[in-house]
């Protein structure tokens, strides 16, 4: 399915500038906000739909697999030696995919607002054709893993049948109980933690449990190992899962910092201004700064000080990226309240909309925080859930960051809702106000650091919770060595 996802993608941009080169595929020309504009009919609609419709079938699958496929092609994943071209694999994928999206806020619609729609979206088409062509053109040379049934039918099974086999009194000792396999599988005996779900696969009668083949004839009363152990993989990681999902609100904070901004003096020079939206593509340009930074500089001067290749251990990396989200969070409080001191000093408290004698720049210091948090913590927890997993579960992987970003979204939505309705200054304002001047988006935002900072310690006790990641038991990577917490 994965291959098509290309195809999804070039037809629905085809038909996107379509709509821009037929005139009948569009509504005639209207003056903005005038009561007598045409609207489009059934079938212009029907294609502007089916286009966005493609893209979207597209988007999502190649999203959720291109970075588990791309990281499949490093050799085999069980490899200790591969461990650190992985990490830079995750990193750079990071920051290309940062770059990809830089060009496309900035320099794509600068050509579509000054050259029109026709090349504006002409230029998307031609790009997805090229890299169409060379996807297809490489895919001999691919590893492509064997295509698995539903994960999802297998997670029910095994809580299906553990529930069902709860009566089943399991041996204290591992070997007296007889486990149902895949064939050729390498997992024989599941593993002593979550001990309730290996009920799951416990072979209580041969005879009426397996067919044959030796296949279970109830899938729904005999699971396997591996599919035991899947569920467990998952379990395992969701509470470092959910650091991640906490983190991420501080990074949701955009349509506050681009009214921050709004707000303060944004000249680069006499006669140009950065555009306020234009404000929160300086993360993307931190993060990618300090991904080459670390990739480049940290590791060989961390190498060469101790006499060998070194590198920070994943648990490591995601723990400065949380505590270096609230030190963000942190420093946009200060700049926020020196903003607010500013504003009611210059006698602009009931007016929002004037600007300031304050440079917006000072905003530099929170994205250049972020930007390092993300590039730890982000690339980190990619790179955690796709080595931790087991091999069948590599798009489970891929999507697990991307689903907390979704779950951010929601969490930060109801944070906002209950600041603005429960959290109010002196003069009964509330916190978050529509009148930025008079609010104390300050408070909003050492109340965010403040509950980075418990996630952190959260995040500590989930880690020691959790036990070494693969590899560091013993530490050695591609003969060098990861460091670990105690380190």
């Amino acid at each position: 399915m994965e291959f098509n996802q290309p195809n999804f993608i070039v037809q629905g941009v085809i038909l996107l500038w379509l709509t821009t080169i037929i005139p009948g595929a569009r509504p005639p020309p209207c003056v903005q906000f005038h009561d007598s504009c045409e609207s489009a009919s059934t079938l212009q609609l029907l294609l502007l739909y089916s286009s966005l419709g493609l893209m979207a079938i597209g988007a999502g699958g190649i999203r959720s697999s291109s970075l588990a496929f791309g990281a499949d092609q490093l050799g085999k994943r069980d490899s200790l030696k591969r461990a650190g071209i992985l990490e830079s694999f995750f990193r750079w994928y990071y920051a290309t995919v940062s770059v990809a999206v830089f060009l496309a806020m900035t320099c794509i619609l600068y050509i579509q607002d000054n050259l029109g729609w026709k090349v504006g979206f002409g230029i998307p088409v031609v790009l997805m054709i090229l890299s169409t062509l060379s996807f297809f053109l490489a895919s001999p040379i691919y590893v492509k893993s064997k295509a698995k049934a539903g994960w999802l039918d297998g997670f029910a099974r095994v809580l299906v049948a553990s529930f069902r086999n709860r009566s089943i009194k399991l041996s204290s000792q591992v070997t007296d109980d007889v486990y149902h396999h895949r064939k050729g599988s390498r997992l024989l005996v599941p593993s002593e933690k979550l001990r309730f779900l290996n009920k799951a696969c416990v072979i209580r009668n041969p005879l009426e449990d397996l067919i044959p083949d030796g296949r279970a004839s109830n899938p729904w009363s005999l699971c396997t190992v591996d599919e035991v152990e899947e569920l467990k993989s998952l379990i395992k990681v969701i509470p470092i899962w959910s650091t991640g999902v906490l983190m991420s609100i501080n990074v949701l904070q955009h349509s506050f910092i681009v009214l921050q901004a709004s707000t303060m003096d944004r000249h680069i020079t006499s006669k140009f201004q950065v555009p306020a939206g234009s404000f929160t593509a300086f993360q993307l340009f931190s993060s990618v700064i300090w991904i080459a930074l670390y990739d480049r500089v940290a590791i060989p001067l961390a190498s060469k000080i101790r006499g060998k290749p070194t590198r920070l251990g994943l648990k490591q990396r995601i723990g400065i990226g949380i505590l270096s989200s609230s030190a963000a969070m942190a420093a946009l409080a200060i700049i926020e309240s020196v903003r607010r001191k500013t504003a009611i000093k210059e006698g602009f408290y009931d007016d929002p909309n004037s600007v300031l004698h304050i440079s917006a720049l000072w905003l530099l210091i929170y994205f250049s925080i972020t930007g390092f948090a993300e590039a730890f913590c982000g690339i980190g927890q990619n790179e955690f859930f796709y080595t931790e997993l087991p091999n069948s579960m590599s798009s489970v992987a891929s999507n697990l960051f991307e689903m907390g970003l979704s779950v951010s979204n929601l969490i930060a939505s109801l944070l906002v809702t209950i600041v603005r309705n429960f959290f109010k200054g002196n003069d009964q304002e509330s916190w978050l106000s529509s009148n930025i001047n008079k609010g104390h988006y300050d408070y909003y935002y050492w109340l965010l650091a403040g509950l980075s900072l418990a996630n952190f310690i959260y995040y500590r006790a989930c880690s020691k919770a959790y036990g070494p990641c693969k590899g560091q038991e013993g530490n050695a990577t591609d003969g060098g060595e990861a460091l670990t917490d105690e380190d």
